[in-house]
């Protein structure tokens, strides 16, 4: 039996990294996209955002499993078999968000990035789907702010996924930087990018906001 106060630990900490690293993630962004700086200023800002980035997805692939096997010691029960798989993905998800960070350029990384979209989205419907079946089976009638949590967390991949959709222009920017060669039309492309993807990203962050909030009012409101 896994320990509730370690669980409690690791669920808090995912939570301040995830938050925290994306805050910087965001901040930092902004320098890379910024024509008036040097391309050598605007290098180093987009290293440090690249480099940051890897946090919020490393804690996000592992809270939700995390959240899942710590409602557990609230009163929350799930099927063996939903056990098993909370315990799998979350360190396949892990590997695959390391791999594409540390990896993307290599032949596996390239091959994992056309089942990136489709595994979250994979998440999405396997978190809604969750919370139906819980809902109907009275599953979450002792905790049911945990389905609220599970729904805000398919919400917060949602988002997840307009941001990569909407960012390759940036980072087509990027690397026209690197290359020492952007014009006008590519940083312009790139404020327009990045403009795209700050709603969804001050979305995450409101909804990490709210499952704090969550997890210490536990509304009694069923689902």
């Amino acid at each position: 039996m896994i320990d509730q106060d370690f669980l409690l630990f690791i669920h808090l900490l995912l939570f301040c990294y995830w938050l925290g690293g994306d805050i910087g993630v965001f901040y930092s962004s902004g320098f890379a996209a910024n024509p008036n700086l040097s391309n050598e200023a605007r290098m180093t800002a987009a290293k440090i955002m690249l480099g940051l980035d890897i946090i919020p997805r490393a804690c996000g692939a592992l809270m939700l499993s995390v959240g899942l096997f710590l409602s557990q010691f609230i009163g929350v029960v799930y099927l063996n078999w939903q056990l098993y798989l909370f315990f799998l993905v979350a360190p396949l998800w892990l590997v695959m968000e390391l791999i594409l960070h540390y990896q993307y350029e290599s032949s596996l990384g390239q091959y994992l990035k056309k089942f990136d979209a489709p595994f979250k989205g994979f998440i999405i419907l396997g978190c809604l789907a969750l919370v139906t079946w819980m809902s109907l089976s009275g599953r979450l009638h002792a905790a049911p702010w945990v389905g609220y949590k599970i729904i805000i967390f398919a919400i917060i991949i949602f988002c997840s996924l307009l941001i990569n959709r909407a960012v390759l222009p940036y980072l087509e920017g990027i690397q026209r930087i690197a290359e020492g060669n952007i014009n006008q039309q590519e940083n312009l492309d790139m404020a327009e990018s990045l403009r795209k993807t700050k709603w969804a990203v001050i979305a995450i962050w409101i909804c990490l906001l709210i499952e704090v909030a969550l997890g210490i009012a536990k509304p009694s409101i069923a689902i």
